[in-house]
């Protein structure tokens, strides 16, 4: 892992992953990395912007996707560069690896494509940490076989595990806290996704619906059970954001949260063992 996100984990800091959904415009991305930042700064957070090139799993095929790997790496770059911010996105093919890689400094490995095996040592052979999103169909114990694909490699990379809902009957997502602990046995940092675990998958017909209301709290469980991160999409106006808005948070409710999320966690720090 590199330096920074090591020395953020040895010390017990909280990792915020956060951004909008999917790139919408360069103004628009750059407008959400700065707005984003200056509201964890008077945190001891550690922040990893997060958008999307490409949101490849859409429930339509009419649904907006992102500006492709060539113009949203290009975007991505620029945050880094004039924001002096860390980055994650996600990918969808192992032959986007390497030019992921040199843009972000986390690489996402979507939930659906978790089992993957050529995308997940793709992935590790780069060095990059490695954020993999727990399956919607998957025990918690089982990401250790999908961990063992990337620590494989002698190549350094590490892993963060994301919890990001489980499958409940049609289109519902369930969490279960005491898969935080299962997963933090594995012996890899642990963060949650507070907000796709609220999807409603293909619930507003075309496109995903949501119950961001419930996010706060979820997020509150999280943290007083111990995850190492929080990843929370935020867009200043959710209702006409081109990818789940349904379950984004506004700018404001994450304003609103974060006195919470920052309590819990030193209160977590303070009676852990």
């Amino acid at each position: 892992m590199n330096s920074e996100l090591q020395k953020c984990f040895s010390q017990k800091k909280l990792a915020v992953f956060s951004g909008p959904c999917v790139i919408e415009s360069e103004d628009s991305t750059m407008f959400h990395a700065e707005a984003i930042s200056k509201l964890l700064k008077p945190y001891d957070f550690e922040f990893i912007f997060k958008s999307s090139f490409d949101k490849a799993n859409r429930t339509s095929i009419s649904s907006f996707r992102g500006p492709g790997i060539d113009q949203g790496l290009r975007i991505l770059q620029k945050v880094k560069n004039e924001l002096g911010l860390r980055i994650v996105t996600d990918l969808h093919e192992s032959s986007q690896v390497e030019a992921v890689s040199e843009v972000a400094d986390v690489l996402q490995v979507p939930a659906f494509l978790c089992r993957q095996t050529d995308m997940l040592t793709a992935c590790a052979q780069t060095g990059r940490p490695v954020m993999v999103k727990k399956g919607q169909f998957m025990a918690p114990e089982d990401m250790k076989f999908v961990a063992e694909k990337i620590t494989a490699s002698d190549s350094g990379s590490t892993v963060m595990l994301c919890e990001r809902g489980t499958s409940f009957g049609y289109r519902n997502l369930v969490v279960d806290f005491a898969g935080f602990d299962s997963l933090k046995r594995l012996g890899y940092p642990v963060v949650f996704d507070s907000t796709h675990s609220l999807q409603i998958i293909g619930g507003l017909g075309g496109s995903s619906g949501g119950r961001k209301d419930a996010a706060s709290s979820l997020m509150r469980a999280a943290v007083a059970v111990g995850v190492d991160g929080l990843f929370i999409e935020a867009h200043q106006n959710p209702e006409v954001a081109k990818s789940d808005g349904a379950n984004m948070l506004s700018l404001e409710e994450l304003e609103r949260i974060l006195p919470d999320v920052k309590n819990l966690h030193d209160l977590k720090l303070a009676t852990r063992p």
